[in-house]
């Protein structure tokens, strides 16, 4: 169910639990800013979550408050988990839903990297 990305951070949320180590997940990389692991319901032939370590609701959010080591920090790393997938030459996908029009389901900034065939349209024409 789509969150409404204004609210407050909630530490409970299961990326959260994620970054304490509350729930296990498939550590793809991680340093000071981000900790990327594979999605468990995977989408694409290729599917990675990053999400930085900072509690952040949305992209909104994060580029509002974060400081610019952070937000810098974050990005480089999403970059480094498509060049550790092998991902730039044939291409691949970023996604970060961003509260309920965008679908976005969990409130802590996520971007999905999606990759490892072609992925179609980018929207569904209507």
């Amino acid at each position: 169910m789509p969150i409404d990305a204004t609210q407050p951070y909630d530490d409970q949320n299961i990326f959260a639990k994620i970054l304490r180590g509350e729930i296990p997940s498939t550590k793809v990389y991680e340093d000071d800013w981000a900790y990327a692991f594979e999605d468990i319901n995977p989408q694409a032939d290729i599917h990675t979550l990053v999400i930085p370590r900072g509690a952040y609701v949305s992209w909104d959010d994060f580029s509002a408050k974060a400081p610019d080591a952070e937000i810098g920090g974050f990005i480089r790393a999403v970059g480094e988990v498509a060049r550790m997938k092998g991902l730039v030459e044939p291409g691949y996908r970023l996604l970060a839903n961003i509260g309920q029009h965008g679908g976005q389901e969990v409130p802590h900034l996520h971007v999905h990297i999606f990759g490892g065939k072609p992925l179609g349209p980018m929207l569904i024409a209507r």
